[in-house]
């Protein structure tokens, strides 16, 4: 394709989703889980019969995971200030995006999720909403929320809640970066110890993303981090005491002490992690030229990546991602959340720590491998509906392992659950469609 016709490819998904939403106004909703024969079924379903569950529930609280749905309930929360690349558009136009969220919950991990917006941008209002949640849900997604409160909302709520809590912009993304971090290195024979990485943009996603490098074992010294007014260095005088996250990466990374903006920042790096302004142009071909041989280049801005896919290549690159759809080796958060949530729901995990993300991140990295890696292959398509029982599998079992699981099956029995409920909402989903009750849309 030439140019031109890559651009207007970038451009249709947009156009179709202006199409397709009036078409069905809205992408989930709620079905029935229980038979209903006929109206006498209600008095089981409802009052009087549902007196006696009730009645257990409160002797025993933990009887709610046997009668309720309340184990693969999951709450996406958002305030809607950090949209995509969009911004702060509000949590009505977060919606969306929420409603996406939640289908991909459903179709990928068998996971019942619901849209939850709420219209504050204060912090602590957002936490104390969150934990008076937490008797319906069985986990909670945080999405969108503005940096750098997102992390003062995620490390309260890990802490004061009982129920496993998840920001996908910070471990979701870095989940699923490193995973495709981990590939691109095998295929240019490049080891994690030893290269310099540059990463352009310090919010919620490369914060976290540094973070679970470090936990894999990349030497902080190595890593470069860049944010919107240059790079991280100990004589930045203009970072608050209220955003302590740069602070300390300031303190371990960079020993060289390099200077300057993101052209500085990528010189002489073997590979890129843009988690920033979208582009084009926000990164620019001769930044890449700079870089070490083999280069790696994520531009992962949404909804237009930091440069363009074919630039980069005609700059040098060795292995391009994105966070697009449209091109190769997309970094899609899509990979991830869906498997991780279901092996927590499964063995009622308390929490989801870096560790777990870490396991998921290599089960997600060898599901590749084993398809067989290439420049333009270094993560699994979300077509190989195998990969998220895995991942689910890999997750649980690693939270078993540091006891933080309140069930404790063994592998083989969380995969075959995972397969189990992966394949009934892929079932459902095209039964209903088969049957006409989800319509096809009309041709354009």
């Amino acid at each position: 394709m030439n140019k031109d016709e890559l651009l207007a490819k970038a451009q249709k998904p947009s156009e179709d989703a202006m199409r397709l939403h009036p078409f069905y106004q809205g992408k989930v909703e709620v079905t029935l889980k229980a038979a209903v024969h006929d109206y006498k079924d209600f008095a089981v379903w409802y009052t009087p019969g549902v007196a006696a569950p009730c009645r257990a529930i409160h002797a025993h609280k933990d009887e709610v995971y046997r009668h309720t749905n309340k184990a693969n309930f999951v709450a996406i929360v958002t305030d809607g200030t950090r949209v995509l690349g969009l911004g702060d558009i509000g949590p009505e136009a977060a919606l969306p995006v929420m409603e996406g969220k939640a289908l991909l919950f459903k179709y990928l991990g068998g996971v019942d999720a619901f849209p939850i917006c709420l219209d504050t941008k204060d912090a602590d209002e957002l936490i104390n909403t969150v934990k008076l949640l937490q008797p319906s849900f069985g986990g909670i997604n945080l999405e969108d929320i503005a940096s750098p409160k997102c992390f003062y909302i995620l490390e309260r709520l890990r802490q004061e809640c009982h129920l496993p809590v998840w920001h996908d912009d910070q471990q979701g993304t870095a989940c699923v970066t490193l995973a495709g971090l981990f590939n691109a290195l095998k295929i240019v024979g490049k080891n994690l110890q030893k290269i310099k990485i540059a990463m352009i943009g310090v919010g919620a996603a490369n914060i976290a993303t540094g973070r679970l490098l470090l936990a894999a074992g990349m030497p902080s010294e190595n890593i470069v981090m860049c944010d919107s007014r240059g790079i991280l260095h100990k004589g930045r005088s203009d970072i608050k005491e209220t955003h302590q996250d740069k602070l300390r990466i300031i303190e371990i990374t960079n020993a060289a002490q390099c200077t300057g903006g993101i052209p500085e920042a990528m010189e002489g790096a073997d590979a890129v992690i843009a988690l920033s302004r979208p582009g084009p142009d926000t990164i620019k071909k001769e930044w890449v030229k700079a870089m070490a041989r083999d280069a790696i280049v994520f531009a992962c801005a949404n909804p237009i990546p930091e440069i363009w896919p074919w630039e980069a290549k005609e700059a040098g690159a060795a292995i391009v991602s994105t966070g697009r759809s449209d091109f190769p080796n997309q970094v899609n958060n899509s990979l991830g959340f869906p498997a991780i949530f279901r092996g927590v729901l499964d063995i009622q995990a308390s929490t989801i720590t870096d560790t777990m993300c870490l396991a998921a991140a290599e089960e997600l990295a060898a599901c590749a491998a084993e398809k067989g890696l290439n420049p333009e292959m270094i993560l699994p398509s979300m077509d190989n509906w195998e990969v998220f029982p895995r991942v689910a599998a890999a997750t649980a079992v690693q939270a078993i392992r540091e006891g933080v699981a309140r069930l404790t099956p063994d592998r083989e029995v969380i995969y075959r659950t995972a397969v189990e409920k992966i394949k009934r909402a892929q079932e459902q989903t095209k039964i209903l469609m088969d049957s006409g009750i989800i319509p096809l849309p009309p041709t354009e």
